[in-house]
């Protein structure tokens, strides 16, 4: 009796993340409420501004465009456009706000957007709302870009990107004040809301959860041969406790 309480206290449990990161049909996003893909298209030169339209999948307004070859799509919307703007596209596009050129064709310190990992991918950097990046310095094999994170990145001469900022800059200023505007916000998406920590969960929901203490122990690194479920807390930590360097400092 004894071994059988002990090991299915050692056994891993069914975790909430288990089931979301397999991706079922209850926690899978909502795309069908989404607009569509904001990408940047190829081989065409202008895009007319049609509608500035709102998408739960996106923090930044799109643009509803209809290119010159008579076809429409969306793009993210950058701060100052407005509907019936052209906008250019492509090689021989000026610098200007909202175009999109490759990046060997705008200045040195020009704010950028939706930048390209791979010329052709449509946009894959900065693309929420007030992110920017700023081109930097030219190499002979690369364009130097500094993200958002003051990281330096290099990216290849032929990949595009959009001049300006993302619209909606302040839209984390404004807090949500109440728990139902944060539900629903977090509803959009299908994201997990409220987060509950192990320890204030049931005993059949977590290791480290039960209602018999609130001891802080529990949380030891978990075993290399774990089964799914109980890797929780630190899994293979490198260090566990303050370091000797801090201890040794408070000590003093």
């Amino acid at each position: 009796m004894f071994s059988e309480v002990f090991r299915k206290k050692l056994m891993g449990k069914n975790l909430v993340q288990q089931a979301r990161g397999k991706g079922g049909p209850r926690y899978i996003a909502p795309s069908f409420r989404y607009l569509g893909q904001a990408k940047l298209k190829h081989g065409v030169n202008s895009a007319l501004i049609l509608d500035i339209k709102n998408s739960q999948g996106h923090s930044t307004p799109l643009l509803e465009v209809k290119y010159n070859d008579n076809t429409t799509g969306l793009m993210i919307a950058p701060e100052g456009v407005f509907v019936g703007q052209e906008l250019k596209v492509g090689e021989g596009a000026e610098a200007g706000l909202g175009n999109s050129l490759m990046l060997k064709d705008i200045p040195e310190g020009t704010l950028i957007f939706n930048i390209e990992g791979v010329p052709g991918d449509g946009g894959r950097f900065c693309r929420t709302t007030g992110s920017f990046a700023k081109l930097i310095a030219r190499t002979e094999k690369s364009i130097q870009v500094m993200l958002p994170s003051k990281k330096i990145k290099e990216f290849n001469f032929n990949c595009r990107a959009t001049i300006g900022v993302p619209a909606g800059a302040g839209r984390k200023e404004k807090p949500f004040l109440k728990a139902g505007k944060m539900h629903f916000h977090m509803k959009a998406r299908n994201k997990k809301y409220p987060v509950m920590s192990g320890s204030a969960q049931n005993a059949v929901d977590h290791p480290f959860g039960n209602k018999r203490s609130s001891r802080k122990s529990k949380a030891r690194p978990a075993p290399q041969n774990a089964p799914p479920g109980r890797k929780v807390g630190y899994i293979r930590p490198k260090r566990t406790g303050q370091s000797k360097s801090r201890t040794k400092f408070i000590g003093q």
